[in-house]
């Protein structure tokens, strides 16, 4: 079993000083906190880390005792980034280390999980003496239309 969100969420205030054994949290500041955990990876998401954190449609239908199923080498970065997020709401100041174990820890993500998108030769480019398509015989990348519509020429998002 890996990390739940609400242990993320406690190790992020146990950062900023705010010690879920020493404070008790309120049920608010928790949703609070949720909500930006949930933004947080939903913005990583598109970026193209893909952690495996499971994205809500509505932030209603979150569950703060969901376990996140995410690696252990991503937990440090999302408990620190998010604890980036809320130390002002709290009028908390990060520490330098906080932030620099925060900055390092994402660039480790980053080299991890960041999934680069995929790029197409553009039509009309010259393809080079590597490209071997005997059925194509021309030295150029074909055109191709990408978006394509039925008879009606109306385009329907399922």
């Amino acid at each position: 079993m890996g990390w739940t969100k609400r242990q993320l969420i406690e190790q992020a205030f146990d950062e900023i000083g705010l010690a879920p054994y020493i404070f008790d949290l309120t049920a608010d500041q928790l949703e609070s906190a949720l909500r930006r955990l949930d933004s947080l990876a939903a913005t990583w998401n598109g970026k193209g880390i893909r952690i495996g954190y499971p994205l809500t449609s509505s932030p209603q239908n979150s569950d703060i005792d969901t376990d996140t199923n995410i690696p252990d080498m991503a937990a440090e970065a999302l408990f620190l980034a998010l604890a980036n997020r809320i130390a002002p709401s709290y009028g908390k100041t990060v520490s330098l280390e906080t932030k620099a174990n925060a900055k390092m820890a994402y660039d480790a993500l980053l080299n991890k999980f960041a999934v680069p998108p995929e790029m197409e030769i553009p039509g009309g480019f010259p393809i080079g003496a590597g490209y071997k398509s005997y059925a194509v015989g021309e030295p150029f990348a074909p055109v191709v239309d990408k978006l394509l519509v039925g008879d009606d020429s109306t385009l329907d998002f399922m």
